[in-house]
């Protein structure tokens, strides 16, 4: 057979194979396996880098000159158990009975250099009761400190030393601080020096502890130990966002969580006491619990209610004057919903004397609104604390 021939049968043999894998594509498509789909996302540009920074070192360096260590001491009397009418200890002839002990306490903590003129911010737990104050800095200078003011309230308080060149820390603002943020508290544990220990903010507007009549805590897990408390936390610019005051423990030691107050906190209490000498805050006047969901049950309301029990009303202070009963729950200050005594405590303090606000109630099941003018507290008072007819 001739090439052509050839070339020209080969030819025919392709086309009827391609013929035929057609018809059979076309009538019978299940003959032919196919292969699954695979569907991948993509960026459609490169996102920011996660990888942190490899060294605090730079907010360190900017914050350590800050925080100094305070040393405090006090003298404790004691006086021994009277013996009278009880022959066995009697004094022999000629000796009179023994009088008052007294002995040195100290204790030690740690603070925050707020300004170059001097100033420290400290927790108030730190310098209570003491009838000396030392502080140490980083660079090994020390200085006798006096207490300018201090606010149980919120267990703040102001120290004053007189040193030249003093380093002020940054303040930041809690607000902008969110969980899972870097953070880094710095102070002296144990008195064995200067420390930093790197952890993360776990939770913010930390309440109902029962650590302060006022609270509104950062949480940490960055270890912080007895010695710790007054000193300060940090962000990872070096930037003051909270001062360290208490940690939750069942031994006494570090266990993960610890609590800072915030920084604009800490700021309103700071100018407070250095203009006035104290804290002025707002006050209404009356006292009342957290709205549980098992005192819900009893007082035979939905579970669900949130709020205040107001459990009584000082007589003339702006409650009163509104119509605030006791039985009342509060459930809103100016539309913003309340979930708890401490936090209508740390609201209503927050607010400037002379501040007209509006709160939400329920009485026996009825929806109510009454407007108040926010008084000054009284001296000794607490925010939200008063008895029935208490002057």
């Amino acid at each position: 057979m001739p090439f052509s021939q050839r070339l020209a049968t080969i030819a025919r043999i392709i086309m009827g194979g391609l013929a035929l894998a057609f018809v059979v594509v076309l009538f019978w498509p299940q003959l032919i396996a196919r292969r699954p789909q695979v569907v991948i996302q993509e960026a459609r540009a490169p996102g920011p880098r996660l990888q942190g920074p490899v060294s605090y070192a730079y907010a360190v360096k900017r914050a350590a000159n800050a925080v100094v260590n305070i040393n405090t001491a006090k003298v404790v009397v004691t006086h021994p158990p009277s013996s009278a009418g009880t022959p066995f200890f009697e004094p022999f002839p000629g000796q009179s009975p023994s009088g008052p002990e007294k002995r040195l306490e100290t204790s030690l903590g740690s603070g925050v250099i707020i300004s170059k003129s001097g100033f420290i911010l400290t927790n108030y737990h730190v310098i209570r009761g003491a009838d000396a104050i030392r502080v140490s800095l980083k660079d090994g200078r020390t200085a006798k400190a006096r207490v300018v003011g201090v606010d149980p309230a919120t267990d703040l308080a102001v120290l004053k030393i007189k040193l030249p060149h003093l380093t002020a820390i940054t303040l930041g603002h809690a607000s902008q601080v969110q969980v899972g943020d870097v953070v880094l508290a710095i102070g002296d544990p144990f008195g064995i020096g200067q420390t930093v220990t790197m952890g993360i903010v776990s939770a913010t507007g930390r309440d109902e502890l029962g650590l302060s009549p006022i609270e509104n805590f950062i949480q940490t897990d960055a270890a912080i130990n007895p010695g710790n408390s007054g000193g300060a936390l940090i962000n990872t610019q070096g930037a003051l966002i909270g001062i360290d005051s208490a940690i939750y423990t069942h031994s006494g030691g570090f266990q993960g969580i610890g609590f800072a107050i915030p920084v604009n906190l800490a700021r309103h209490v700071f100018r407070q006491i250095i203009r006035y000498g104290h804290v002025i805050e707002g006050w209404i006047g009356v006292a009342g619990q957290t709205l549980t969901p098992a005192l819900a049950r009893a007082l035979k309301i939905p579970k669900t209610t949130r709020g205040v029990l107001v459990a009584a009303v000082y007589r003339n202070s702006p409650a009163a004057k509104a119509g605030l009963q006791a039985g009342d729950i509060l459930y809103a200050i100016n539309g913003a919903p309340l979930r708890s005594a401490s936090r209508a405590l740390f609201t209503i303090a927050d607010t400037k004397p002379g501040t007209r606000i509006t709160i939400s109630l329920l009485r026996h099941g009825a929806k109510r609104t009454v407007a108040m003018t926010v008084a000054t507290r009284p001296a000794g008072n607490s925010f939200l604390a008063g008895l029935p007819g208490a002057p």
